[in-house]
């Protein structure tokens, strides 16, 4: 007696909302049913993938279903899906698992595209999955432009707002939708006022504070971030640096998948309440920019030398160094460059150099080193 084909269904839909609303994941599971049926299939898993995208791999459920079709003995026979694009969506990616199953001895079966092990069925499918792929990249496509209407006219598109604002229905409803737009959470907000003060006037103990000394300061004094964490900080620098606080929140910076910078041109500016002043945020950023380690290096903003980087020896272009004498009493400033190679009276050698006099002998000079002026 023959063992019946053992089968495995895969469901997906793209999005939550689908998954929450949609009748596509229960009409999946009873077609693949009665498709069995009809076969004298066995149905020994199902894996469910409420809300995932078929453009790559990434997808809980089904890098669980490969690993059990990889594994020796395979766990089943066949994946059954609606159609091929419920398994991917990018025709690379397709082929790739197709041929690593068939390795296991997996086939992979399409209730709506039926298709044999032939060349030629082989080749259909190739051009099915082709075509998958351009209209999952039309759709994305159609939907950022549309995205980026929507922000145009000051709406907001979804996802967490920043830190100092909070989501509200609009007055404005188009279509079955009700438009959503950004107001000023005002607990959080002073949070975000608070971190800006920080930057551009310290704690009242000390200066402008750098990103890593407010976000020492807030943890210390017990304010946490919104779901109640401890700042780090790069959450502290993406607020001091986000336009949005200024009222120009900017939609649609980065590639979703590679999260690389998008041009300008792509980038669209959503009008927002402001918390900041604009005069402020400006300085703030002139003072970030002064600490930043491409612009200045970090022993310079933080070093206890009051001239470290910025005096330099007038004879040979070398940094001087702060130097101390009578066991710490004085502090002077002296030329790094050891040797002969500088010809300035105070060198590195930590002695004043001899000088003859005009009888003869030699005595100490006391002349200092000419110090290069400072460029303004």
């Amino acid at each position: 007696m023959t063992m019946p084909v053992r089968a495995a269904l895969y469901l997906r839909v793209s999005t939550g909302r689908q998954a929450e609303s949609d009748l596509s994941i229960p009409d999946q599971r009873r077609q693949a049913k009665a498709y069995c049926a009809s076969r004298g299939w066995e149905i020994v898993a199902d894996y469910v993938e409420p809300g995932a995208s078929a453009t790559d791999d990434r997808r809980p459920e089904f890098q669980r279903m490969i690993d059990a079709a990889i594994t020796k003995p395979p766990a089943f026979d066949v994946i059954l899906v609606h159609s091929f694009s419920r398994f991917f969506r990018d025709q690379f990616q397709l082929e790739f698992y197709v041929r690593r199953l068939a390795k296991a001895g997996v086939r992979l079966v399409s209730i709506t595209q039926e298709l044999g092990d032939d060349p030629m069925s082989n080749m259909i499918r190739q051009i099915m999955a082709l075509f998958d792929e351009y209209q999952s990249k039309e759709n994305a496509k159609h939907t950022l432009r549309a995205m980026k209407e929507n922000a145009r006219q000051g709406f907001w598109n979804g996802a967490l707002p920043p830190i100092g604002y909070r989501i509200v229905e609009a007055s404005e409803q188009r279509g079955h939708r009700t438009k959503k737009t950004l107001e000023i959470d005002p607990i959080q907000a002073e949070t975000v006022r608070m971190i800006f003060r920080l930057a551009r006037e310290g704690s009242g103990s000390s200066g402008p504070m750098g990103v890593k000394s407010i976000a020492t300061h807030l943890n210390a004094i017990g304010i946490r971030t919104r779901d109640g964490g401890r700042w780090g900080v790069d959450a502290v620098h993406k607020v001091l640096t986000r336009t949005t606080y200024i009222g120009r929140h900017r939609f649609n910076t980065k590639f979703w998948k590679t999260r690389e910078r998008k041009a300008e041109t792509e980038i669209v500016e959503m009008a927002v309440p402001a918390i900041i002043d604009k005069g402020e945020f400006e300085v703030v950023q002139m003072l970030l920019k002064s600490r930043s380690p491409a612009m200045t290096a970090p022993r310079i903003v933080s070093g206890p030398t009051l001239l470290t980087g910025i005096c330099f020896c007038a004879a040979c272009g070398g940094a001087m160094t702060l130097r101390t004498g009578k066991s710490g009493r004085y502090r002077y400033y002296t030329c790094c460059t050891s040797g002969e190679s500088c010809t300035s009276p105070n060198c590195a050698s930590g002695r004043p150099r001899q000088t003859p006099n005009s009888g003869g002998s030699t005595m100490p000079s006391r002349t200092v080193s000419p110090i290069s002026p400072i460029p303004c």
